[in-house]
């Protein structure tokens, strides 16, 4: 019995596997970079305390976009709206974003193919974090994280799959999971972030800003790219209220 049913469980899991395989791809990247990083305080060769604390900002400042730095002309600085992508900040930031990446990439990987997906995924995310730093383009604070691309994704997720019934906690309700159509949460969840944006101060904290652009991108490149050919109304999906970090 025990035979049978690690023979099931591995081809299930190969299934799933080839059915999205670089979102897959990606949460892998991004948890094992996390897990080597300085971020994750599990390797002691960081030091601790003061002297950890100086090497996250020293690796955060490395390879995450620094505004007051990207527009120089300086090649590295470039590059670092790629780069941002692949680090995140702590543990919750991490498994916040890759469980929405998980819920709304799979689906979204599926329609669009594996190549597209990718270069969506990279191009977006890409340009909302551009969008943030021109935004704040004095601000000398790091960013890092893959919510502008996944965010992307979940505008992309609203145009291709708009009656999927998407699971959300809600505080307001005591955090009971009610489901509604993605037509309701997802422009709901950007509302959240919009009126987030307009208090948010400069400094370290959550760029709401690139949540919008990548929002907005997302949807745009899915109406674009899928605006003749007919759209998916439902599909299963489940997925938390909001994201915690950028």
């Amino acid at each position: 019995m025990i035979s049978n049913w690690n023979v099931v469980a591995g081809r299930a899991s190969r299934s799933l596997w080839r059915s999205a395989p670089m979102t897959y791809g990606l949460i892998a990247l991004c948890c094992a970079l996390f897990v080597v990083g300085p971020a994750a305080g599990l390797n002691p060769a960081y030091g601790s305390g003061d002297a950890l604390a100086a090497v996250q900002r020293a690796y955060f400042h490395r390879w995450g976009v620094v505004p007051a730095e990207l527009f120089e002309g300086s090649a590295r600085a470039a590059l670092t709206p790629a780069t941002a992508l692949f680090v995140h900040g702590s543990w919750v930031h991490l498994l916040g974003n890759m469980l929405f990446l998980y819920v709304f990439g799979v689906l979204t990987e599926e329609r669009m193919g594996r190549v597209q997906f990718t270069l969506f995924y990279l191009g977006c995310g890409y340009l909302a974090l551009l969008g943030y730093a021109a935004a704040n383009a004095e601000s000398e604070q790091s960013l890092v994280g893959a919510s502008g691309a996944i965010s992307a994704v979940l505008g992309a997720f609203l145009y291709l799959f708009p009656g999927a019934r998407v699971t959300s906690l809600l505080p307001f309700l005591f955090f009971l999971p009610l489901r509604f159509p993605a037509w309701v949460v997802l422009p709901f969840w950007a509302a959240l972030q919009w009126l987030a944006a307009g208090q948010a101060s400069q400094g370290p904290g959550v760029a709401y800003l690139a949540h919008l652009v990548g929002f907005g991108l997302g949807f745009a490149f899915a109406w674009v790219r899928f605006g003749g050919a007919t759209r998916v109304k439902t599909a299963p999906a489940a997925a938390p209220e909001g994201e915690n970090q950028q």
